[in-house]
């Protein structure tokens, strides 16, 4: 695939790529629409999806300009890209296998949303996160509201969308929007090789105990119980936990891919 998204398969990692860095990887409709036809398009031996981008700067966003010369049409602009885009979030919340990105230079407006969508994103420490909707006079997008207010909490969130502020990689990861960070020269390398150790584990476990991290922040420990008891006997029939369990009483490392 090429344009605005090229993909490539790393062995057991399918690697997605925003590929348009002169305009700064902007969700435009052909993007929304490679994105999301790429992450369906994952072969069938990957364990694994990596996101990552080119140039200086992951996702700015929008396209603004084209959002000028929508003119009247604006709404139906923005309301079909949003639709479109809203399809390729959801792609990747319920990805069959964990999705793992790396984010630099600059991240704002939708480009926020994917880092909630996204199973572990480690990020170089000079990045900037800003929602950018409010300079715009815009409402959030492509999740972004839910994945600030997730990781912030609602005071915070509001705080730095409604004075359309600049979050740091640094404050970035203490609030909990991004798992880790590392030096911006070694982003690449280190977001591969853990895409990769990712894919060397026990995949269908760690997407189901992805679906029970998200729900629990909306359940009572009760419910959250009663899901865990359900998992835990769905997980204990699947291959992965015959291989990890003969694996550990074999002093050996588990073969998960080779588990079926």
């Amino acid at each position: 695939m090429t344009g605005p998204v090229t993909t490539a398969l790393d062995g057991d990692v399918w690697h997605l790529t925003l590929d348009n860095p002169t305009a700064g990887n902007v969700v435009d409709q052909a993007m929304a629409e490679q994105l999301g036809a790429a992450i369906a398009q994952r072969p069938a031996g990957a364990r694994a999806v990596l996101l990552t981008a080119t140039g200086p700067r992951f996702c700015v966003g929008g396209d603004v300009r084209a959002f000028a010369a929508a003119a009247d049409d604006l709404p139906e602009v923005i309301g079909r890209l949003a639709q479109t885009w809203h399809g390729t979030i959801r792609a990747l919340l319920y990805c069959e296998v964990p999705v793992v990105a790396g984010v630099h230079g600059a991240v704002a407006g939708a480009g926020l949303g994917l880092l909630g969508a996204c199973d572990i994103v480690v990020c170089a420490r000079n990045t900037k996160l800003r929602p950018a909707y409010g300079g715009l006079g815009l409402t959030p997008d492509g999740g972004t509201s839910w994945a600030l207010t997730r990781a912030l909490g609602a005071p915070r969130a509001l705080e730095l969308m409604l004075t359309d502020g600049t979050l740091s990689a640094a404050d970035a990861h203490l609030f909990g929007l991004v798992a880790r960070l590392v030096d911006d020269d070694e982003l690449l390398d280190v977001v591969t090789a853990l895409a990769h150790q990712v894919a060397a584990g026990p995949i269908r476990s760690m997407v189901r105990t992805r679906g029970l991290v998200r729900r629990a922040a909306v359940r009572t420990l009760e419910e959250q119980l009663v899901d865990e008891e359900r998992l835990i006997r769905v997980s204990a029939t699947d291959p992965e936990s015959r291989e990890g369990v003969t694996a550990f009483l074999e002093g050996r490392r588990p073969d998960f891919p080779g588990a079926g």
